[in-house]
């Protein structure tokens, strides 16, 4: 097992030498949170242009952020294209990318991992908190493959400032968010505090506090199968299930985080870290019993100490042109107590991961850079509902990103190799064996871009990607209260393989953008739970099996300035995204999400912006074996910001008003979705005050 003390000793040791070649800084007149303009992807060794990108990406900074912003991180984005949710309660919702979620998507925080044990069930939440990020970034296909062979699925990076990259102007520099929501009587509010002690260090404090009661819900809160399997009930208790409706029993929650950290940074770079602590309490929805059984409510109970540097050297015009250096540690671990009060289960993670990225200078039309990425992870579970045994995972990666500007034409190659040790203790559920599974992994695309007309680009991308099966695919063997399974992995896996293509067609111009992206991937040995029809500890026995497997799917955005008033600007904008996925000769994988649609109207002011859009989600009946069917629904939602000291401030009161009609609305991606709907009518006052 690793010593993260001392893994972070060392790393100290070096990063001085780094202090005084730094990030670039900030052009004169710049503000103290000059953030890349949207078009601008910078989750990647060098910042690129989103049309040179060559799968699907989406970017959610500014005023966006702010309407988007919910609790978690899965609702904040559900509403991009190619992005649903989890949904797992209100607290516990993680973002689901083309279909594929838990192992196959990475969610980092400025570009290494949230340390959380998030991708073992969905009822666990991610420790990122999303009331600080100031720009969160979503890539999709083959552009993640850079962060790791398990985000065969795609990248959300949410970017903070908790480690300053710049020094204010003023004495004290603030940033202040406020926020209430009427659905679920949500009070939340973040404060951030920059100090410059001199022109060149600067120190930072955070922190956050939020609270809901139970979630208000539109319509009923069993599925229209369940009100009716508890209406016809012998049982006057069941009966009673078939009615109830509204507020979403033990869905409350309370959190609090505080952070700080500091900051070197010099005309040549700069060295910062950061350490922050979260504490997170909420209730995870009732999972009723409709055969006489007892209905638990529990409670999980997380709490996570993290410390975090970063380094960057600006190296000048020789072979490199930076050298960046990301590095973090978290101790997490979180409760799941019983109605009783007692701790029935608990979860320990202590995680390390080590980033270093060597940014070629630009020759001509060729840019690149290569990298290497360490990640241990020791993950322990004891108590009632122990499903896996205690493992420990390393990962050692190499990768590079290269591209290539040869005007009209464009071409990017990437690589990645990467080496995985899976370890499980000595266990009762192994038969008292050590276990050891070491995969060596090899990742690559390869793809080219052309320009049809000005600003308008098409291309297409190959990628091929190997992922190593995780320890609770390989593992597990007992009962899972999240998934309400019983869960048997297999130690004998071999390397997950998935071969796509993907095309994109991205254009912008005075008043317009637009973008495409259609992508279809062959998987090899893909990993899923076959239920098996036996029943142990009452629950159903699901065996991970691999078989080969297709998914293919698009996503398509819009929008265009269609009138002009002064300096108001209308405009419309809309999106679509569609997934399709089978196992081969068996039939629809699990909790696919279907067709959604997206349409709004927007006039852009000079201090007030108003919009208003509709979503449609159809009904998915294209379900696998146990699945059930979650029908069509349709939101409203409508919004009101002020800028009161103009366009370019930060300062931003808004308000919104979210499902208008109160619609009863499930997500197909959510395990809980037949007894846990979406929130009903949300009326959202969001205050961000920049000082």
């Amino acid at each position: 097992m690793f010593r993260p003390a001392l893994w972070l000793s060392s790393t100290a040791l070096i990063l001085p030498a780094t202090a005084h070649a730094q990030s670039t800084p900030a052009p004169a007149g710049d503000s103290y949170h000059r953030e890349a303009p949207a078009e601008i992807i910078v989750t990647a060794p060098y910042q690129r242009n989103q049309a040179d990108v060559l799968s699907g990406t989406s970017v959610l900074s500014g005023e966006e952020l702010t309407r988007e912003l919910r609790p978690t991180i899965g609702e904040t984005l559900a509403r991009q294209p190619g992005v649903s949710a989890t949904s797992f309660g209100p607290n516990a919702s993680r973002p689901v990318l083309r279909g594929l979620q838990g192992e196959r998507v990475r969610v980092l925080t400025d570009g290494i991992g949230s340390f959380d044990v998030s991708n073992t069930s969905v009822d666990h939440a991610v420790a990122i908190n999303p009331l600080t990020a100031d720009r969160i970034e979503v890539l999709r296909g083959p552009a993640a493959l850079l962060f790791g062979s398990s985000a065969i699925g795609g990248v959300v990076n949410v970017i903070d400032s908790r480690i300053p990259r710049r020094v204010p102007d003023e004495p004290v520099h603030v940033d202040a968010l406020a926020t209430y929501g009427s659905a679920a009587n949500e009070r939340s509010a973040s404060a951030a505090v920059d100090v410059p002690v001199t022109d060149k260090v600067v120190f930072h404090l955070d922190g956050t506090y939020g609270k809901t009661d139970d979630l208000n819900t539109g319509g009923y809160i069993l599925s229209r199968p369940l009100r009716a399997q508890a209406a016809a009930s012998a049982d006057a208790d069941i009966r009673q299930l078939a009615d109830l409706r509204g507020k979403l029993p033990n869905s409350q929650s309370e959190m609090w985080e505080v952070a700080g950290g500091a900051a070197i940074v010099t005309e040549t770079g700069n060295l910062g870290f950061s350490v922050n602590h979260l504490d997170n309490r909420y209730g995870v929805p009732v999972r009723y019993s409709l055969d006489g059984g007892e209905a638990e409510e529990v409670t999980l109970h997380v709490q996570q100490t993290r410390a975090d540097v970063r380094a960057e050297v600006n190296t000048g015009d020789g072979l490199l042109e930076k050298i960046r250096l990301r590095a973090g540690f978290a101790d997490y671990r979180h409760d799941e107590i019983e109605d009783t009060g007692e701790i029935g289960t608990s979860f320990f993670n202590k995680s390390v991961e080590a980033r270093l990225e060597l940014v070629q200078a630009a020759r001509g039309g060729w840019r690149g850079a290569v990298g290497g990425q360490m990640f241990i992870r020791d993950f322990n579970v004891q108590g009632d509902e122990k499903f896996v045994p205690r493992n420990e995972t390393q990962q050692y990666g190499l990768f590079t990103l290269q591209s290539f500007d040869m005007g009209a034409f464009r071409a990017e190659a990437g690589g990645r190799y990467e080496y995985t040790v899976v370890r499980a203790a000595a266990d009762a559920l192994l038969g008292n064996d050590n276990i050891r599974r070491g995969f060596d992994s090899f990742s690559g695309s390869l793809g080219g871009s052309v320009g049809l007309a000005d600003n308008v680009r098409f291309g297409i991308n190959a990628s091929h990607t190997e992922r190593a099966p995780s320890a609770e695919e390989l593992f597990a063997n007992g009962p899972h209260a999240g998934t309400q399974a019983f869960e048997i992995g297999n130690p004998a896996f071999a390397k997950e393989i998935s071969d796509g293509l993907e095309a994109t067609l991205k254009g912008s111009g005075d008043g317009y953008s637009f973008g495409l992206s259609a992508y279809h991937n062959w998987f090899r040995n893909f990993i899923y739970e076959n239920p098996t029809g036996a029943v142990e500890d009452d629950l159903p026995v699901f065996q991970y099996s691999q078989a080969d497997a297709r998914l293919w799917g698009f996503e398509a955005e819009a929008s265009a300035r269609v009138a002009k008033f002064g300096e108001t600007a209308i405009n419309l904008d809309g999106l679509a995204d569609y997934t399709r996925a089978t196992i081969v000769d068996r039939g629809p994988a699990p909790r696919i999400p279907p067709l959604r649609v997206l349409g709004g109207i927007e006039a852009q002011g000079r201090m007030v912006q108003v919009r208003g859009e509709v979503e449609h989600v159809t009904r998915q009946d294209r379900v696998a074996d146990l699945e059930t069917t979650t029908p069509a629904y349709t939101m409203v939602n409508a919004s009101v910001s002020l800028r009161p000291f103009g366009r370019d401030s930060r300062t931003t009161l808004m308000v919104s008003a979210n499902n208008i009609f109160d619609v009863e609305a499930r997500r197909h991606a959510s395990f809980l979705k037949d007894f846990a709907p979406l929130a009903g009518r949300d009326v959202r006052v969001t205050a961000r005050l920049a000082l």
